[in-house]
C-alpha cells in the first residue's frame, strides 16, 4: 500500500546546514530530457565558484529506461563520485524505492507527485513536486512538454539549497547558444517552481550552497573533446573512425573544431582529411596507410573496436608505421556494457597483435593530460615509428570535468627520424630498418621524396636492415632485438609516473587514469587518520625504471584499478619479478566510477 508523502518535520538529531558539501543523484528515464535540466544545474552551481563534478549513468540502447545523473558538490575540490547521495531528485516510478533506499540518513527527497511511494523513511525529508501543474505554467503543448517538465525540479531545486537563478538563466542560455525560444518556456517553468517552492516547502533544507571563488580560471569539459582538441593542436591531418559508445563523441570534437581550426588562410580549403569507415578494421587500415604516406593519422574506438584492429596494429608494430589510437574503454568482455566505467583494454593494448608485439600505451589521468597526450601521442607514434595507445575510458571521455586552461606545446613538433632528398645525396642511401643510433629506431623516407634512393618497401613478414625480404634466422632475429632496443628508448621517452612520496610511509598506492580523483581523496581520508600513504600515478606503459624504485622504497604498494583480473598488478609485477611479493591488487569492477570510501574500505580490509 502506498502512501502520499508531504514534507515533514526534520530529521531528529538536525544539525546546521551543511554547505558546498554533498552529492545529488537526479533518477529519471533514459530519453526524457534531463541531460538538458542536469546540465543546467551542474554549470550553474560551477560559475557560483562552488568545485562540482557531474556523472551520466545511462542505459546502452533503450529509450525510456532508468538513467542516473549524480552532481558532486565539494568545497574541498574533490570530483570522486560519491558511494551515496544527501539529495535525490526523485522522477521515474520504477527505480524510486531503490534510489530513496539508498540516500544518506538525513537526506532529503525531492519527489514528482505522481508517484508512488512507500513508507516513508524516518530519517529523509521529503518535498513533492506538482510537475505537471509547473509544466502547463510554461506554455509548452505537444512533444516538447514532457522536456519542459524537468526544469521543476530545477526550480525547486534552487530554492532548496540556494542555487542563483541569474546562474541558472545563463546556463540556459549557454547550453541553447542564446536561443530565446527555447530559454523562455524553460526559464518560465524553472521560475515557476521556485515560486511555489517559496510559498510550499516549509521544512528547512539542511544542504546549501553558497557563492565561493574556487572555480576562477576553471573550465569544464569532457575527456573527448580534450584529447580531439589535442590532437588537433599536435597537428592532426588524418582521422578515420567507426561509431561506437563511449568513442563516438571524440570523433564528433574532430568533426566540430578542425573546420574552425584548420583551414589553410591562402586556399580556404581544409588542411585536413576525417572520414568514417565502414568499420574499425578499416578504419585503423586508413590510418596505417595515412601514417606510412606522412600524415598524423588518428583513430578512436573502444574495446569492441580494438579487438578488430589487432592484424593492421601488429601490421604497424613490425612494419613500423606510425599511428594513434584511442581506446575510450567501457565493460567488456565482449561487447559488455557500453555505457559503464572499466579500464579491462590494458593488457590487450599492450600485447595488441599477432606473435611478439609490445605497444606503447599513455594512460591520461585528467581531462588536461586527455589534451596533452591528444598531442604527445602523435610526437611519439612518429618519434617511436609504432603504433600509439591512449587508453581513456567512459568516465574521463563523456562525462564533465573543472580543470584548468591546457597549455599548448612549447616544444616543436617532433617528426622523428625522417631523410630528405639532401640528406639521401649526402649519404648515397639508407638502410630502413637498420639502427645507426643505437635506440633501436630505423631512419625512413616520406612518399615523393625526390631521390632514387628513397623508395623501400614496407613489410609486415620477415625483413633484414635494407627492408628486403628474408627467412633468415639471424635476420629475423636480429630484427626482432632491435625492436627490443627501441622497447626500452620508448621505456625513458614515454610521459614519466607523477609521485608523491610520503616520508616514513611503509605504504603505496599506484594507480592510473581515471581513478586518480578518488585515490587522492582516499589518502586524504587516510592521512586524516594517521595513515601515511605514498602515491605514484603511473602515466605510460612500458612502465618507467622510477616504478621499482618505488616499490622498494615501500613495504606494501597496492595497484587500484578498475577490472576484474587485475591487469596493471599482473604488469607490474612481470616487471619488477624480484619485488612482486610486494605488491597487491585492489580492484574494483563494478561498472561505476571508484570512489574513496571503496578505497579506504578495502585497503582497511586488506591491512587487516
Amino acid at each position: 500500500m502506498s502512501v502520499e508523502l508531504q514534507p515533514g518535520p526534520a530529521p531528529a538529531g538536525a544539525r546546521a546546514p551543511v554547505v558546498n558539501d554533498f552529492s545529488i543523484t537526479i533518477a529519471t528515464k533514459n530519453g526524457s530530457g534531463s541531460q538538458t535540466a542536469n546540465s543546467v544545474i551542474l554549470r550553474a552551481l560551477f560559475k557560483m565558484g562552488i568545485p562540482v563534478s557531474g556523472k551520466n549513468l545511462f542505459p546502452s540502447n533503450i529509450q525510456g529506461q532508468p538513467t542516473w545523473y549524480t552532481i558532486r558538490a565539494s568545497k574541498d575540490g574533490f570530483t570522486a563520485r560519491r558511494l551515496r547521495a544527501e539529495i535525490l531528485v526523485a522522477m521515474n516510478q520504477a527505480t524510486v524505492v531503490e534510489d530513496v533506499e539508498k540516500l544518506e540518513s538525513g537526506g532529503i527527497c525531492l519527489y514528482s507527485d505522481e508517484l508512488k511511494l512507500a513508507a516513508p523513511r524516518p530519517d529523509v525529508i521529503y518535498y513533492p513536486m506538482p510537475v505537471k501543474k509547473l509544466t502547463a505554467e510554461s506554455g509548452v503543448a505537444g512533444a516538447l512538454k514532457p522536456y519542459v517538465a524537468n526544469m521543476a525540479y530545477v526550480g525547486v531545486l534552487a530554492y532548496l539549497i540556494g542555487i542563483e537563478l541569474p546562474e541558472i538563466e545563463a546556463a540556459l542560455n549557454y547550453h541553447f547558444n542564446g536561443k530565446a525560444k527555447a530559454i523562455a518556456p524553460n526559464m518560465k517553468t524553472i521560475k515557476a517552481a521556485f515560486e511555489w517552492a517559496t510559498e510550499n516547502t516549509h521544512t528547512p533544507c539542511p544542504y546549501r550552497v553558497e557563492r565561493m571563488d574556487k572555480t576562477k580560471d576553471q573550465m569544464m569539459i569532457d575527456g573527448n573533446t580534450a584529447g580531439a582538441l589535442g590532437a588537433i593542436y599536435g597537428g592532426l591531418t588524418f582521422a578515420a573512425w567507426y561509431p561506437i559508445t563511449p568513442a563516438t563523441s571524440f570523433a564528433d570534437a574532430l568533426n566540430e573544431y578542425l573546420p574552425q581550426l584548420r583551414i589553410d588562410p591562402e586556399t580556404k580549403k581544409p588542411s585536413y582529411a576525417i572520414l568514417q569507415a565502414e568499420d574499425e578494421l578499416a578504419a585503423l587500415g586508413m590510418v596505417i596507410g595515412a601514417g606510412w604516406a606522412g600524415a598524423r593519422a588518428m583513430t578512436s574506438t573502444s574495446g569492441p573496436g580494438i579487438s578488430l584492429m589487432a592484424e593492421f596494429t601488429g601490421f604497424g608494430y613490425f612494419a613500423e608505421i606510425p599511428a594513434v589510437i584511442w581506446d575510450i574503454q567501457r565493460m567488456g568482455p565482449s561487447t559488455g556494457m557500453p555505457t559503464r566505467v572499466s579500464q579491462g583494454d590494458i593488457i590487450a593494448a599492450y600485447w595488441l597483435g599477432h606473435g611478439d608485439t609490445k605497444n606503447v600505451v599513455l594512460l591520461p589521468g585528467s581531462v588536461k593530460e586527455c589534451f596533452e597526450f591528444g598531442w604527445r601521442a602523435l610526437d611519439l607514434a612518429e618519434r617511436l615509428q609504432t603504433p600509439v595507445f591512449v587508453l581513456s575510458d567512459l568516465d574521463f571521455g563523456m562525462n564533465q570535468w573543472m580543470t584548468g586552461p591546457f597549455e599548448y606545446p612549447e616544444s616543436p613538433i617532433d617528426r622523428g627520424k625522417i631523410l630528405t632528398a639532401e640528406d639521401l645525396k649526402r649519404l648515397g642511401g639508407f638502410a630502413r630498418y637498420k639502427d645507426v643510433d643505437g635506440d633501436g629506431i630505423g631512419w625512413r623516407t616520406l612518399p615523393g621524396v625526390d631521390h632514387p634512393k628513397g623508395s623501400y618497401f614496407t613489410r609486415g613478414s620477415g625483413h633484414n636492415a635494407n627492408a628486403g625480404y628474408t627467412e633468415r634466422p639471424d635476420d629475423w632475429e636480429a630484427n626482432m632485438d632491435r625492436l627490443a632496443r627501441k622497447f626500452e628508448t620508448a621505456r625513458k621517452v614515454a610521459p614519466p609516473p607523477v609521485e608523491d612520496r610520503v616520508e616514513g610511509a611503509p605504504i603505496g598506492f599506484m594507480a592510473f587514469g581515471s581513478t586518480d580523483p578518488a585515490v587522492e581523496e582516499a589518502r586524504a581520508r587516510l592521512a586524516a587518520r594517521g595513515v601515511k600513504v605514498s602515491y605514484m600515478r603511473l602515466r605510460a606503459l612500458p612502465l618507467a625504471a622510477s616504478v621499482e624504485d618505488f616499490i622498494r622504497a615501500h613495504d606494501r604498494v597496492y595497484v587500484i584499478e578498475l577490472n576484474s583480473d587485475a591487469q596493471m598488478t599482473q604488469l607490474v609485477r612481470l616487471d619488477t619479478p624480484e619485488l612482486a611479493a610486494r605488491v597487491f591488487p585492489l580492484n574494483h569492477n563494478d561498472g561505476l566510477p571508484l570512489t574513496a570510501r571503496w578505497i579506504v574500505e578495502n585497503f582497511e580490509k586488506a591491512e587487516g
